[in-house]
Formats: structure tokens, sequence, C-alpha cells
């Protein structure tokens, strides 16, 4: 059990490296380029190791192993992500200087969202062991699922969410800069409070991530039911997500064989967790399997590139107009 001081010293350590991103480093509104995105992968990904290292020193080989285990599963799926990213901002045309401000306040959504997902799944696991087995079919479902159905096509206005959101608020036809609100006279110039464009991406952002938490979670229990390393990966994963985001958003659709990777990856974690009380698989056998996988799928993704279709939905995407 990690002691509860961690835990809040964990939680204090993300809110200053967010505090740090938001209020230092991306004050001002702009276009994040590719070094500036390469720069702060790397970043992130340096301080998810240097945590494994003090993960290493405090709890063992063991608990470290996992947690990379755990991270490379969580940064893997999260690139699913980046494609949907991509086809909400080409679809709302999201100016590209407002789009890490999107990502930043989604990003933060997410975390809070995970952290009670995880609480709740550690909890159902704790009480109710065969609930392992509903983790583990659901994953080798979604995981066929994925390979054989196209994702590209994205509907905002089929959202629930965003059909409440328009029924209820009045949205702006037009961005209003970086703002998710703001005042406007209304008919009778009384002022009152409106959405731009920018909050209904921001829900939509924060609704599909929560689509893919469903996915992810269970996932990252197929590797350990500790909640701490749970947490602390899915953490950084979403935490470096943002920087991911803008180093791959214009290439990702090259990787064309990496969601059949991804799907094998569910399969295989799916599978781990039906077969647990039969065969406990050693978490460097998975690490092995896991990072072979992602590997094969990108390096296969480059030697066959896939031809590019005269009708592509995530060029196509931007052509749309926003409805009110």
């Amino acid at each position: 059990m990690t002691d509860p001081l961690v835990w809040i010293g964990f939680n204090v350590f993300v809110l200053a490296m967010l505090a740090l991103d938001l209020f230092v480093f991306h004050r001002e509104a702009h276009e994040v380029n590719l070094r500036e995105a390469a720069a702060w992968s790397v970043v992130w990904v340096l301080v998810a190791l240097a945590f494994n290292v003090g993960l290493y020193a405090l709890q063992g080989p063991d608990a470290a192993l996992t947690f990379l285990t755990g991270y490379l599963i969580e940064k893997a799926l999260s690139v699913d992500n980046i494609f949907v990213f991509v086809l909400i901002f080409s679809y709302f045309k999201v100016p590209s200087r407002y789009q890490h401000r999107v990502l930043f306040w989604g990003v933060l959504g997410a975390l809070v969202m995970r952290g009670v997902m995880i609480a709740a799944g550690a909890y159902l696991i704790a009480q109710f062991h065969w609930i392992v087995y509903v983790f583990g079919a659901f994953l080798v479902f979604t995981g066929l699922r994925m390979a054989t159905q196209d994702e590209h096509a994205i509907e905002p206005e089929s959202n629930p969410v965003i059909r409440l959101i328009r029924r209820f608020v009045h949205v702006t036809s037009e961005y209003r800069g970086q703002a998710f609100l703001v005042r406007e006279p209304d008919a009778a110039g009384v002022m009152r409070w409106v959405a731009t464009p920018l909050f209904v991406v921001l829900v939509l952002v924060e609704t599909t991530d929560l689509i893919f938490a469903v996915d992810s979670i269970p996932a990252i229990f197929a590797v350990t039911q500790d909640p701490f390393i749970v947490y602390t990966s899915n953490v950084f994963a979403i935490l470096g997500l943002r920087a991911l985001y803008f180093l791959l958003a214009g290439v990702v659709h090259k990787f064309h064989f990496l969601k059949l990777g991804l799907s094998a990856i569910l399969v295989f974690v799916g599978v781990k967790m039906l077969i647990v009380d039969l065969y406990k698989v050693p978490i460097g056998v998975s690490l092995g399997i896991i990072a072979t996988t992602l590997a094969a799928s990108v390096v296969a993704s480059l030697l066959f590139p896939k031809a590019v279709a005269a009708h592509d939905p995530m060029k196509s995407s931007s052509d749309s107009t926003i409805q009110n």
C-alpha cells in the first residue's frame, strides 16, 4: 500500500508541472512548431523514466518493470486519441495557436476522470475478483472491433453531449480568441454568458477521452492491480499527449498499421486477464510482446505505405463548417 503522502506529493508535482506549462511556457497562445513539440515530448518521456528510476530505488525492479509496461501500453493507446483529435480540430477548423489550450484543459479533465475511474476499477477488482474476467472479455472484444472497423469518420453533431450544449447554451458562430466563454449582449441588449466553438471542441475532446479511457483503464489493470502504478503510468502518458499530438498530427495517418498493432495489444492483455488464474504471464514477457508489436506495426507502415485515397476523411473533414 503506497503511503498517502506519496500520493499527495505526486499530485502536487503534476499540478506544478501543469502550472509551469500553462503559465510560463505557454502563457501566450501560439502555434506549437515541430521543434518545440519534439523537445516537450523528450522532456515528458525523460520525466517518466526518471520517475521509473525512483520507483526502482524505492520499490525494486518488479515495480519499475511493471510501471514501464503500463506506461508503454498507455502511451501506445494514446496515439489512437491523436487520430481523433486531428479530425476534431479539422472539423471545427480550430486555429493552430489555440489547439494547445484546448488540449491543456482536456488533459486536466482527463486526469480527474481517469483518477475516478482507476479508483472505481481498483475497488471493484478488490471486492469482486470475477470483474477481471469482464475486463478481459471487454478488451478482447474492443481489440477485435478496432481491427475490423474504420474509425476515421467523425460526426460531432451526433454526439449527445454536443447536442445538449447547443440546446441549452448559445454558441457563437465564430471564435473569440482563446476564450471558451464570453459575455455578449442578447437581442434585448442584456449581457449574458455564451459559449464559443472552442468550448464545444473542449467538451468533445473530454468526452472522446472518456471513451478511450474505458478501453485503456482495463488494459492497465491487466498489467498490475496496484492503484499507484496504474494511476502514475496513466498520468505520465496523458501529460505527454499534447506534445505527442503536435509531433505526430501531420504524419500520424502514415502509420496505418498502428491501429492493427494496438488491437493486437488489447487482445493480448484481454487474454492475459482471462487466463490470470491459470497462468500469469511474466511482466518481462508482456513488455517484450507489447514493444515488439508496436515496433512491427510502425516498421510495417513505413515499409508498405498506404496509397492516399481521392477522398481522405482526414483531410476532407477540414472542409466542414461550424453549425449552430
